[in-house]
């Protein structure tokens, strides 16, 4: 007599385990545990080595514009630190694009290109930026013309700064006592910060020096641009939030600057 052997079914339901295994599932405390090990990582990551900034200014035209949303390298110009002996630290150097907290101001991150280092000698002359009697080629500034000129911008510091100016007051009484022979002298530990956009940039000129420790990191790219009115960001409120908001969702493909996607900064 043949005895006749029945396929097994291979619906989900009827699945079995192999001989040996048992089925394992995860527990709710393992996926919550899954779940804070992403967001603590992803933390630290936007925390200590890289973080989002967009521009709400036109102090960096035509280099950074505003709507400009940049991933900064939090790590390259931070002081040296020996729990992370593989990470390539250095001093920030002429020419540098960095973010930075405004002196005085703690809560306040500015960018703005590096001008002069500690123990430089610095002075504008008609618009050129002149470090240690050499005049420095800077195509990325807005040039100065007949029609821009402005004494206090482009022959400083040869020309006093003041509140009336838009100078700080502290700025305003500490300045003479850091220039010599015409030329400002930058001091140990801090650095000198100028916008690419040259005649409407408020700048070291206006509040002087930015202390080594303030330096936060430097532009790395341009993850995403999207035309913005200057005066957006100084909007405030929900309704205007939710106005803009709205506005992007509509106009996104249409306002985003897809040339500047993934730009380079430098």
């Amino acid at each position: 007599m043949t005895k006749t052997n029945t396929p097994a079914s291979n619906t989900p339901s009827q699945l079995q385990s192999a001989p040996g295994q048992e089925s394992v599932e995860e527990t709710p405390f393992e996926a919550a545990a899954s779940i804070c090990t992403v967001l603590v990582v992803g933390l630290f990551i936007l925390t200590f080595l890289a973080q989002n900034f967009v521009i709400p200014s036109g102090s960096m035209e035509k280099t950074l514009l505003v709507g400009d949303h940049l991933v900064v390298d939090r790590i390259t110009l931070a002081p040296p630190s020996g729990w992370m002996p593989l990470i390539h630290y250095r001093e920030p150097k002429r020419g540098d694009i960095v973010v930075f907290l405004k002196p005085g101001e703690p809560d306040l991150f500015l960018v703005k290109r590096l001008i002069a280092v500690p123990g430089d000698h610095i002075h504008l002359r008609d618009g050129i930026v002149i470090v240690n009697g050499v005049p420095q080629s800077q195509p990325h500034a807005q040039p100065t013309t007949a029609d821009n000129y402005r004494d206090y911008l482009d022959d400083f510091p040869s020309v006093p700064m003041s509140p009336d100016l838009g100078a700080t007051e502290a700025w305003t009484v500490a300045m003479p006592g850091y220039v010599k022979d015409g030329d400002l002298v930058v001091p140990p530990g801090k650095y000198f910060m100028m916008g690419d956009n040259r005649h409407n940039s408020l700048d070291s000129r206006y509040w002087g020096f930015v202390p080594r420790e303030n330096i936060v990191g430097r532009p790395l790219f341009n993850y995403w641009s999207f035309e913005t009115p200057e005066s957006q960001y100084e909007q405030t409120g929900m309704s205007n939030n939710l106005t803009w908001m709205a506005h992007v969702v509509l106009h996104f493909f249409t306002d985003t600057r897809w040339s500047r996607t993934l730009h380079i900064i430098r």
